[in-house]
């Protein structure tokens, strides 16, 4: 295999790692319909989008809060870009490999990145972040 071809698995299976790590830290903090996309063969600007829910502007504003403490803590990253917090509808974490969206339940509904993005395979949370192919369809 050519080192570029296996620095970029590296790099995907890394960005994996970080996403399940968001993902788990937004479930800590009971975020709904949590959704890690598998990106990377789509665009080149991000490999992961981690998807969620709080079920007000307050649980928003607590899952974001989360995520940034257990990926700051556990894999010493903090977001390029932050953007949302004023109205906590929908806050969007730019880590650059990843991207964490945190929806308000209307504005996810109204946004639908899922099915903007319904190529992308889905990393299954529970079975050690394999990405399967799946349609929202």
């Amino acid at each position: 295999m050519a080192s570029g071809a296996r620095a970029a698995r590296d790099r995907v299976a890394a960005s994996r790692e970080i996403a399940l790590a968001a993902a788990r830290a937004a479930l800590d903090k009971q975020a709904l319909d949590v959704a890690i996309l598998d990106v990377h063969d789509l665009i080149v600007i991000t490999d992961f989008f981690v998807i969620c829910t709080g079920s007000t502007d307050r649980q928003v504003r607590t899952v974001v809060e989360e995520v940034e403490n257990a990926l700051r803590e556990r894999h010493s990253i903090k977001p390029v870009r932050r953007e949302g917090d004023v109205e906590a509808h929908w806050v969007l974490l730019d880590y650059v490999d990843i991207v964490v969206h945190v929806f308000a339940p209307e504005e996810r509904e109204y946004y639908d990145l899922e099915r903007l993005w319904r190529d992308a395979p889905r990393v299954n949370l529970h079975e050690g972040g394999v990405a399967v192919a799946g349609s929202l369809d």
